[in-house]
């Protein structure tokens, strides 16, 4: 059933939860939509503050939905006109980017729990990598004794990815900031997303950024945020990644080329829990677990005065290291094997290929390894097998 416009009176059912999901996001609504149904619940929309405002002055709403980026007013000064006029109606934001609701650090009402749980339901058991087993794995699994049990969405059995799993699993239950480093293309994402999935913040959002991909111009106001008339172009004002991982897990990968300018700044944020927005003299409470990752030799760039000391001390609390490919021969095949059968399910690798991948050094590590069987998955063809001709290297 489809939510109801706000120029459309609502009926609700007895007993239904009235919830206005305020944002101008025509996806975020649709994704809403489909899990907030009735008999419990009665969905309402709208696309700006005024209308929201409009429709509260006429009716009941129990829950207002807030996403942050409103086109016509600031979030926290509309926040603040709902609960100081309408103190009746419950005000939740929501993820920007995800949809999730930001919950925050105090204990949530019982009616906010409920929502989550039913935005963001909690498997009753981790999913397995593999539940049913493609065919290019059951050589390779077999040998091995059947599928290790790991982390989610990482393969790999040797001890030096057992150890990873272990450091991975005691920290992702803490708060601990978290340090992963290893070479490019070792998989230092699928850790750090891994400590989240694992850890009691899963349920809210985990927010990625990259330090190297975003100009250094635009990392700050990306990691804080502004305010209106804060400099040319920002017509209005908006949140950072920073506070849209509220509740959630900060991903700060390539930290090593984060400019020193904005390294202090992320040393308050570490510290104080806080964060200022650029034209604001507001300071913003959060509540963010971080996660940064690098394949940069951070010592080596505090001593030549390349990067902070004092924050590279304060996010390596917990360092992990990923280990590169050629220190876990042992996990090509099953690597191999998983990649291929994403891209041709239905194959099979011969021992002479899994010869030429023993022995090939894999200097760009596992991306090199998942780029080689996608290339081997299209000169296959047809095929069923995949031969040492099928490999290049």
């Amino acid at each position: 059933m489809s939510a109801l416009p706000i120029s459309e009176p609502v009926s609700a059912p007895a007993g239904a939860i009235i919830t206005l999901l305020v944002s101008p996001n025509g996806r975020l609504r649709r994704e809403l939509r489909e899990k907030i149904v009735p008999p419990r619940w009665m969905l309402v929309e709208a696309q700006s503050g005024a209308e929201a405002f409009e429709y509260l002055h006429d009716s009941r709403v129990d829950l207002l939905l807030l996403d942050p980026m409103l086109p016509d007013l600031e979030s926290t000064e509309f926040s603040s006109m709902v609960l100081e006029r309408f103190p009746e109606t419950q005000v939740l934001t929501l993820n920007t980017h995800t949809g999730q609701l930001v919950l925050g650090s105090t204990s949530p009402t019982p009616l906010a729990t409920e929502l989550s749980s039913l935005l963001h339901p909690q498997p009753s058991a981790p999913v397995p990598s593999w539940p049913v087993p493609p065919p290019a794995l059951q050589s390779v699994m077999s040998a091995r004794g059947g599928p290790d049990p790991g982390l989610p969405n990482v393969i790999g059995g040797s001890d030096a990815m057992r150890r990873v799993s272990e450091l991975t699993r005691m920290v992702a239950q803490r708060d601990t900031t978290v340090l992963v480093t290893g070479e490019s293309g070792t998989g230092k994402d699928l850790i750090a997303q891994a400590v989240h999935l694992l850890s009691p913040r899963h349920r809210h959002p985990l927010v990625v950024i990259n330090c190297a991909a975003i100009p250094e111009a635009l990392l700050e106001a990306e990691l804080f945020g502004y305010t209106k008339g804060s400099f040319t172009g920002a017509v209005q004002s908006r949140i950072g990644r920073i506070h849209a991982a509220h509740g959630g897990t900060l991903f700060l990968d390539e930290i090593g080329d984060m400019p020193l300018s904005l390294q202090s700044k992320i040393l308050r944020f570490l510290e104080q829990g806080e964060v200022q927005r650029i034209g604001g003299n507001d300071n913003l409470k959060v509540d963010v677990r971080v996660v940064a990752a690098t394949n940069a030799a951070l010592p080596q760039m505090v001593q030549q005065k390349l990067f902070r000391e004092d924050l590279y001390f304060r996010l390596a609390i917990f360092p992990i290291r990923l280990p590169p490919l050629r220190e876990r021969f042992g996990d090509v095949p099953r690597l191999a094997a998983t990649f291929l059968a994403r891209f041709a399910p239905h194959a099979t690798l011969t021992e002479e290929a899994l010869a030429m991948l023993r022995t090939h050094p894999w200097p760009g590590n596992v991306r090199e390894l998942r780029n080689v069987m996608e290339r081997a998955s299209i000169l296959l063809g047809n095929e069923r097998e995949l031969r040492g001709e099928h490999v290049v290297l």
